[in-house]
């Protein structure tokens, strides 16, 4: 039966998994994994995910990257790659099937890291070859997020209300808003940037439809180069 996070029964939303699961050549096993959906460049679409639980339960696809127990035996004390090489022989190679094993990458990580980058990827899941299972966070693995960065106009600045630091407020190269991003400069980048933008203030936005509450409005003549998260999921890829 596939289980959440949390521990919530999801069998009924996925029974092409449940399914495929009752025919592994095994008498019982957990396994750890992610289900997805995939577009059409085999990509993880986060936001097609509940729509094909409800819809297009088919399309689901259960990406298994670890076992903890097999056949009786608890395997969470074995090292990580002889728990993967138990794992790929249980599920074997069946590129139809619902359930499919997670492979791993060995090699140039920076390399793989950028190809994830250009692809739209969200990260890479980086673990331990000889570390032990072990639930929760864990110092034997790190997910190392892909950023893309984009080329904006400060158009002002405020401050977070929650943190109290300052933020660039920004706009699109036709000066359309495009949000708020914390200023990452720190000694004397940031106060030269500070001095820059207090000698282009101007009082009020020139922007319609902007009212912001203790907003700095500058003249539109700085670019920024932001850094920014991709929004898109995929399954943990361990290498």
């Amino acid at each position: 039966m596939p289980y959440t996070r949390n521990g919530f029964d999801w069998s009924e939303r996925y029974p092409g998994i449940v399914s495929a699961a009752g025919e592994l050549r095994c008498r019982a096993a957990i396994l750890d994994g992610e289900v997805i959906v995939q577009d059409e460049r085999g990509v993880s679409d986060f936001e097609a995910l509940s729509a094909a639980i409800r819809w297009l339960p088919h399309t689901l696809r259960f990406y298994a990257f670890d076992i903890l127990h097999l056949n009786g035996e608890d395997l969470r004390d074995q090292p990580l790659l002889d728990r993967r090489t138990k794992l790929k022989g249980l599920l074997g190679r069946d590129r139809t099937s619902p359930l499919q094993f997670s492979d791993e990458f060995t090699g140039d990580s920076a390399a793989f890291f950028r190809a994830c980058t250009k692809h739209g990827l969200e990260g890479v899941v980086s673990k331990l070859a000889s570390s032990r299972y072990r639930s929760g966070r864990s110092k034997t693995w790190l997910k190392s997020k892909c950023f893309t960065e984009s080329d904006l106009v400060i158009i002002g600045t405020d401050r977070d209300r929650k943190t109290g630091a300052t933020r660039a407020l920004l706009a699109n190269a036709d000066l359309t808003y495009a949000g708020a991003a914390f200023i990452g400069l720190r000694g004397d980048a940031w106060h030269d940037l500070h001095e820059r933008l207090r000698q282009i203030a101007i009082k009020r936005a020139p922007w319609s439809g902007l009212r912001m509450k203790g907003a700095q409005w500058v003249e539109p003549r700085l670019t920024a180069k932001v850094r920014h998260l991709l929004e898109q999921n995929i399954s943990a890829m361990p290498w």
